[in-house]
């Protein structure tokens, strides 16, 4: 079945009702699609009926100094990934469909928005936020999906999802990888051929990271053991590690990294509470989030592993 493109709201709830009955699942993407969008639909086709996916390069989330004019659009390629997929119907708004010229009210991350990530991109959730809630609006999903390597906007997605009442199940879909290790992202084709061997660095430091915690449980880190299994020091009885320890280990491999040609400039590296972002405490038991952002040449990247410590 062939998809249908919505550019404006008419057309979207014209769209929408010709869906028929059955649960609508939407995928929310900013475009130039890739295997990990492509894992994304593939989810969503297991938990509905119907799959709408979004294709718009919001302007809110980009701070001034940041890619909005060259990030990647390749619509004609991307709508050949959604049929491909099995969407039905691809929203791709205008930014002057999506917001008003006098636009007043948007949606606050709060405190939490303005931790790790949002540290360095400050204003970035709420942009996030207020686009999400107005597709959840437009769209009217059962389920949304999103990718765990996102980890901070997903955790703030479930929070405002909890905290307005939104009627939308939220999914989170694993992060997927090249053969490498590197995490799939619309920003790696900036990456030249020395920019990603450096930029490696940033699988190698959660993996050492995990294996500094007896663990793991990270599927798709290249060199990783099945999800699950215990490492061998859970297996040996050994200690567990504490946060700082797990951390130094990561550390280690992004410093050396930051000596290669092209640098690792990196923002932050942190073990954090997966609801909240706060770093975790020596007494956390549970998951825990691995997380990292850094810049290689001209690119940002961000990456993370669940651990359970």
């Amino acid at each position: 079945m062939d998809v249908t493109v919505a550019t404006d709201r008419a057309g979207l709830v014209k769209a929408r009702d010709g869906l028929g009955p059955g649960r609508i699942a939407l995928v929310p993407t900013m475009g130039a699609l890739h295997e990990g969008h492509r894992s994304l639909m593939r989810l969503a086709r297991e938990h509905a009926d119907h799959v709408v996916v979004s294709v718009f390069v919001n302007p809110l989330q980009f701070g001034p100094n940041e890619d909005f004019a060259r990030y990647p659009r390749t619509f004609e390629a991307d709508l050949r990934v959604c049929e491909e997929e099995g969407v039905r119907v691809v929203f791709a708004p205008s930014a002057e469909e999506m917001y008003l010229p006098d636009r007043q009210v948007g949606v606050s991350a709060g405190g939490m928005g303005g931790v790790v990530e949002g540290a360095f991109r400050p204003g970035h959730f709420d942009g996030v936020l207020t686009v999400v809630l107005k597709l959840f609006n437009l769209v009217q999903p059962d389920v949304a999906v999103f990718g765990q390597k996102d980890a901070q906007q997903l955790a703030l997605i479930r929070r405002m999802v909890a905290d307005l009442d939104v009627p939308v199940s939220i999914i989170a879909a694993p992060t997927v990888r090249e053969p490498d290790g590197l995490a799939l992202s619309s920003r790696n084709r900036y990456l030249s051929e020395a920019d990603r061997r450096t930029a490696l660095a940033l699988s190698r430091a959660l993996r050492a990271g995990a294996a500094r915690a007896g663990m793991t449980d990270i599927a798709g880190v290249a060199g990783a053991a099945p999800t699950g299994m215990a490492g061998a020091a859970e297996a040996a009885g050994a200690v567990r590690a504490t946060p700082a320890e797990i951390l130094d280990a990561a550390r280690a491999v992004l410093e050396e990294a930051a000596r290669f040609d092209p640098p690792l400039l990196l923002d932050y590296l942190i073990l954090a509470d997966p609801a909240t972002f706060a770093p975790v405490s020596d007494d956390h038991r549970g998951e825990a989030i691995l997380a990292v952002a850094a810049k290689v040449g001209t690119t940002r990247l961000i990456d993370n592993v669940v651990l359970t410590l």
